[in-house]
C-alpha cells in the first residue's frame, strides 16, 4: 500500500538508462591523465563515485567514444560483478567516460535527488540481487533495471524527502572525514614512534633516552605448536590483512575450513600468528578474541618472552615496512611454495627498545586509535538510523512536512 497521491512508476518511465562502453580490443586504461577520464565499477561505492584511483582513456579515444560520455549530476548504477552500487556523477568528473558494466541514468521526469536514494533502498536493492544473472560474472540486463518499480510521491514532497536525507548524508560525511583525520594522525604518530624499518626512529616519547637493542624476532618470541586433537568447541579463527584475527564463520559468513580440524593449531590468547602464504600481504594477528581457538595447519603460531610488550610489537608488525620485509623474506625463502615459515620469520630483524618505552608507544598509538574507534560507531548509528528514516520516508510510512506555497 502505498499513500493517497503517490503512484508506482518503473525507472524506465521516470529516466533515461542507457549503457556505458568498453574500450576498442587491445586498448588499455592509462594511468597519467588526459582530457578523458573513465569510470570504473571499481570506481563506484554506495553512495558516491571514489576518484582517488580514476583511470583515464588514451587521448585518441576520447573522439570515438564520446557517446558514452555521462554529466554532472547523472546517476550510475552497476551491472557486472558488483551490482547495484549507485552513485552520482560530480561535477569534476562532467564528460567522463562509462564503463560497460556500469549504465547511467539521466534526464529525470522526477527528483534526481529522490530517485538517487530511492536506488539505494533496502527492498530495490534485493531486487537487484534476485536479478542477477547466473553466468561467470553476474550481470544485470539493461531491460530488468529500466522494469524495476518504486513509490513516488507528488514532486514537491520528492523533493521534501531528498532534503531530509540530504542532511543527514551531510552529517555522514562529517563523521567520515573525522574518521579519515583521526587515522592520519594514527598513522603519523606511529611513523614518529615506530622504526621505519630496522632502525630505531629518531622521536623519543619525553622521558625515553635508553638505546634500543638490535635483535631478531627470534630473540623474544618462541614458535608454538599444540595440535587441537579430538578436542572440540573451539572456534576456527582466521587472520585478515586488515582486521588481525576475526572468528572464520562470523566474517566470511559461511564455513571455509575443513571438517577434519584435528590436525588444526591451537591458539591461545596473547600469542601471534600468520598464514605463512600470506604474511607478505601484512595478513599476521594477535589472538585476544577468546581463551583458545584453532587455525589452519599453514599458520604459523609464536608467543613472546617477557621482555616484549605484545601491543607494540603488534603495531610495529603491522606497519607497511614490515609488510615488505615479509615480501622480501618470503621471495629469498627456500620454500617451493612461497611459504615464509618459522625459522625464516624468526631471522628477521627487531629493533626493540626498553619495556617500558614499549608500553608507551603503544598506549600512545591506543589513545588516538580509540578517537577513530568512537567515531567509527559514530558513523555506524547515522547509517542505521538514516536507513531507518529511508525506510519509512520513501514508502510513505512517514510524512515529510510542506509548506503551505508547496500544498498550494
Amino acid at each position: 500500500m502505498i499513500p493517497e497521491g503517490w503512484e508506482r512508476v518503473s525507472l524506465g518511465d521516470i529516466a533515461q538508462i542507457t549503457g556505458g562502453k568498453r574500450l576498442p580490443k587491445g586498448r588499455s586504461l592509462e594511468s597519467d591523465p588526459t582530457p578523458h577520464p573513465y569510470i570504473r565499477v571499481s570506481d563506484m561505492r554506495m553512495g558516491k563515485l571514489d576518484v582517488s584511483a580514476i583511470q583515464y582513456l588514451p587521448a585518441d579515444l576520447g573522439p570515438v567514444l564520446k557517446r558514452y560520455r555521462v554529466n554532472a549530476g547523472d546517476l550510475l548504477i552497476s551491472v557486472a560483478g558488483t551490482l547495484g552500487a549507485i552513485c552520482r556523477v560530480p561535477d569534476d568528473l562532467d564528460g567522463a567516460n562509462l564503463t560497460e558494466n556500469a549504465d547511467r541514468i539521466s534526464s529525470f521526469k522526477c527528483d534526481s535527488g529522490f530517485l538517487f536514494h530511492a536506488l539505494m533502498d533496502e527492498k530495490l536493492q534485493q531486487a537487484i540481487q534476485s536479478s542477477r544473472t547466473t553466468n561467470a560474472q553476474p550481470k544485470l540486463a539493461l531491460d530488468k533495471i529500466r522494469s524495476f518499480t518504486i513509490p513516488l510521491p507528488p514532486k514537491e514532497e520528492q523533493r521534501r524527502i531528498a532534503l531530509v536525507l540530504e542532511t543527514w548524508d551531510r552529517a555522514i560525511e562529517t563523521v567520515e572525514a573525522l574518521i579519515a583525520n583521526a587515522r592520519a594522525q594514527k598513522l603519523a604518530l606511529m611513523q614518529q614512534l615506530l622504526p621505519q624499518g630496522t632502525t630505531p626512529p629518531k622521536k623519543r616519547l619525553p622521558g625515553f633516552s635508553g638505546d634500543w637493542r638490535k635483535l631478531h624476532i627470534g630473540d623474544v618470541a618462541k614458535e608454538v605448536s599444540e595440535r587441537a586433537g579430538d578436542e572440540a568447541g573451539y572456534p576456527v579463527l582466521s587472520c585478515s590483512k586488515y582486521d588481525g584475527m576475526v572468528e572464520s564463520l562470523s566474517y566470511f559468513k559461511k564455513k571455509v575450513y575443513s571438517d577434519d580440524t584435528s590436525n588444526y593449531k591451537v591458539m591461545r590468547r596473547g600469542t601471534f600468528g600468520f598464514p605463512s602464504n600470506h604474511v607478505e600481504e601484512g595478513s599476521i594477528g594477535y589472538q585476544d578474541l577468546c581463551d583458545a581457538g584453532i587455525v589452519s595447519p599453514i599458520y604459523c603460531v609464536f608467543a613472546t618472552s617477557n621482555e616484549v610488550d605484545d601491543g607494540f610489537l603488534f603495531k610495529l608488525l603491522k606497519t607497511d615496512r614490515y609488510r615488505q620485509i615479509f615480501a622480501a623474506a618470503t621471495n629469498a625463502s627456500v620454500d617451493r611454495r612461497g611459504s615464509l615459515r618459522w625459522k625464516e620469520f624468526s631471522r628477521i630483524p627487531l629493533p626493540l627498545p626498553p619495556l617500558e618505552e614499549q608500553r608507551a608507544i603503544s598506549e600512545a598509538v591506543d589513545a588516538v586509535a580509540a578517537t577513530e574507534t568512537a567515531y567509527q560507531a559514530q558513523l555506524a548509528a547515522l547509517r542505521q538510523e538514516k536507513a531507518a528514516l529511508m525506510q519509512q520516508l520513501l514508502t510513505g510510512k512517514r510524512r515529510v512536512k510542506l509548506l503551505e506555497s508547496e500544498v498550494a
